[in-house]
């Protein structure tokens, strides 16, 4: 499937806690190069997050972040530890008469460490929520992949397209190419003004249109071609595969253009490189 590597999702949702927001954005790289940012509630589902995003995504550098924000407007209950309140009171007694002039500030008891006890967080059911947010994240984040995979493809196809126009155009000019190609050869050879055998012109003949041969170059570019229509339509990720079938097809358009004895052929293979170069840079965007 034509997927491209750059994407961006986001989701949120009330958790525990507060509001939590996961956010997965990527762009274009060789390998799957995943990073995870996240509080310190959610640390120990790095590595579950890491097996959730493998499953989805092929390559690409991937960043992974949650956040954790307070609602506006909830506090938690406020609970005292009333038990250490006593032992600082019977202390400030105790202490008084060394002390006369000592007071005590109620903000500053409040920040004393251990008076106010902060309420357990369910960091279980934290976890498990980040999970499920990051599940709905990578659907989104996939689809936002294969949309933009679709279009690269449909651009893609264009090019494909164009390549196989020309191979068969060049098809069409070979049959004149060569008579040219012998008519020019024996014009040559009769300026000479030398009597030649009849049986070495035609050796020559051939030999120069061995030279010039490209059936093999355009056969093999027409494959290329059926092959990059039959890899679109994959299930998995092909990026790869099509990053190794555009240096074949620049291998045969090099070679096809090498081989050139006219300007037509010539031409064609400066128009075949740049379709072909043009196919190469959307590859690189896909996974």
């Amino acid at each position: 499937m034509i997927r491209s590597m750059t994407a961006f999702a986001a989701c949120e949702r009330t958790a525990t806690g507060g509001r939590l927001a996961c956010e997965l954005r990527a762009v274009n790289h060789r390998f799957l190069e995943l990073s995870v940012r996240a509080p310190e509630e959610l640390r120990a589902i790095e590595a579950a997050c890491r097996e959730r995003v493998a499953t989805k995504v092929a390559r690409g550098k991937v960043d992974l972040s949650f956040r954790l924000r307070p609602v506006p407007g909830t506090r938690a209950e406020l609970v005292i530890n009333e038990g250490l309140i006593d032992q600082l009171a019977r202390t400030a007694r105790r202490l008084h008469p060394q002390f006369p002039g000592m007071a005590t500030d109620f903000t500053e008891l409040m920040r004393y460490p251990g008076v106010v006890e902060e309420a357990e967080l369910d960091q279980a059911g934290l976890q498990a929520e980040a999970l499920a947010l990051l599940d709905e994240a990578l659907a989104e984040f996939v689809a936002a992949r294969e949309r933009e995979g679709a279009n690269l493809a449909a651009v893609m196809r264009e090019r494909i397209d164009g390549i196989e126009r020309i191979v068969a155009q060049i098809k069409q000019w070979l049959p004149e190419i060569r008579t040219a190609l012998r008519a020019r050869l024996e014009t040559k050879l009769a300026d000479l003004k030398l009597p030649l055998d009849p049986g070495r012109l035609e050796q020559e003949v051939v030999l120069n249109l061995q030279k010039i041969d490209v059936d093999e170059e355009l056969d093999r570019l027409g494959s290329h071609v059926a092959e990059a229509r039959r890899v679109f339509g994959l299930p998995e990720a092909v990026g790869r595969r099509l990053d190794f079938l555009m240096q074949e097809f620049n291998r045969e358009a090099n070679t096809l253009g090498s081989k050139s004895v006219d300007a037509r052929t010539t031409q064609a293979a400066v128009e075949l490189k740049v379709l072909i170069e043009q196919l190469r840079e959307q590859v690189q965007n896909l996974e």
